[in-house]
């Protein structure tokens, strides 16, 4: 199952998005790989703070119980210094899931 969504940088905050994620940390990467997830890329709009986020997912079920991996709840903590969140108490940045409708194998 293929995923997709938008966050967006705060201003002036994307370099310092994409530095946190050079590299990621090594057990964020573990725990991603845990929950079945693969084919993970982000993307960044050259001339905004809009970032787009591509994965691959093997079981939608483990997918959805994601939020209680306590490494992915710190990283989201971690980054949301940087992203946009829909409030203060949100646990992590907002996130806009995108609907696929094409794909080409």
């Amino acid at each position: 199952m293929r995923k997709a969504f938008v966050i967006k940088a705060k201003a002036g905050q994307k370099e310092e998005y994409i530095k946190r994620h050079n590299p990621i940390w090594d057990e964020l990467k573990i725990e991603l790989k845990n929950y079945g997830i693969t084919n993970y890329s982000i993307f960044c709009q050259t001339d905004s703070n809009l970032l787009f986020g591509y994965f691959e997912i093997e079981n939608e079920k483990l997918f959805e119980t994601i939020e209680d991996s306590q490494i992915l709840q710190n990283w989201w903590k971690y980054m949301k210094e940087v992203l946009v969140s829909e409030d203060e108490n949100s646990i992590k940045a907002k996130e806009i899931p995108l609907i696929e409708i094409f794909h080409l194998d």
